[in-house]
């Protein structure tokens, strides 16, 4: 249960999974912009494909091939060549999928990401998303579990979720072997800098649009940002890495003391 304390990607602009959505073609029509992108999130066993499917019905997008591990190992492999960090956003109501998964990742240098995120009443049902995120237990079981089969290891959590703190869940990750957290901020900016106090690699995500929001992120202690439904928005990812660029390239020193101008685009695709 070792993390990688030398985890790290450049640019530091990554890509939110999207459910259905974040394949390999996905990843790489947006490597030139991004240093690590997301895939998924893929529900591994019956219980969480069981969820996918009652949500499909309701005309969400999931990925639900025959074979999800499968589909992981082909979608990985596309990316072989690729310029960019890969990882892959897991869901599963049990253990042992996850630690398969992890495997495959291990093999090809990908991050295994648990999905301690999802809100959706069908995913909650079955023991993911939210509900593993207020099971702090079975949650670093599961990263436990992948970071002995030799991943790098991260989960993507929510905050404002009643009874949860992250900044002790993500203590506690990081002692289980988690290297990365990613953060859904909501309305809790602050919530990051409480995380960023842990040996984690912080991404923090939630309406990064440009330099206003990318820069609150950093201010609050974020090792990088990560980019949602914009991701297929070549002028939103091109706005973002502008923006974490001068960060990273000493522009926060240049306006010490003063406020961050909002872009004029910010908050518009």
């Amino acid at each position: 249960m070792t993390s990688d304390a030398n985890f790290d990607f450049e640019p530091r602009l990554a890509l939110a999974s999207l459910s259905g959505e974040s394949d390999a073609a996905w990843a790489r029509a947006a490597a030139s912009h991004a240093g690590m992108a997301f895939l998924g999130g893929v529900s591994l066993d019956e219980e969480s494909r069981d969820a996918a499917r009652e949500l499909v019905a309701r005309d969400r997008n999931e990925f639900l091939p025959d074979d999800p591990l499968a589909f992981v190992t082909g979608e990985l492999d596309a990316l072989a060549d690729a310029e960019i960090r890969v990882g892959v956003n897991v869901r599963s109501a049990t253990v042992d999928p996850v630690r398969e998964a992890a495997r495959l990742c291990a093999d090809r240098g990908a991050v295994l990401e648990v999905n301690a995120h999802c809100r959706q009443d069908e995913l909650r049902a079955v023991g993911c998303g939210e509900t593993l995120l207020r099971d702090t237990d079975r949650l670093c079981e599961y990263v436990a579990a992948a970071a002995d089969e030799g991943a790098t290891v991260g989960a993507k959590v929510r905050a404002e979720v009643d009874g949860v703190d992250l900044a002790e869940t993500a203590a506690r990750l990081a002692e289980a072997g988690a290297s990365l957290i990613h953060v859904d901020a909501m309305d809790s900016e602050d919530v990051v800098a409480e995380v960023a106090e842990t040996p984690l690699f912080v991404v923090a995500n939630n309406e990064v649009r440009g330099r206003e929001s990318v820069h609150e992120y950093l201010a609050h202690g974020a090792d990088a940002v990560s980019v949602g439904r914009p991701s297929t928005d070549p002028r939103v990812l091109r706005r973002v890495r502008r923006a974490v660029d001068g960060w990273f390239d000493g522009e926060r020193a240049g306006e010490s003391g003063s406020k961050t101008a909002p872009d004029a685009s910010e908050g518009r695709p």
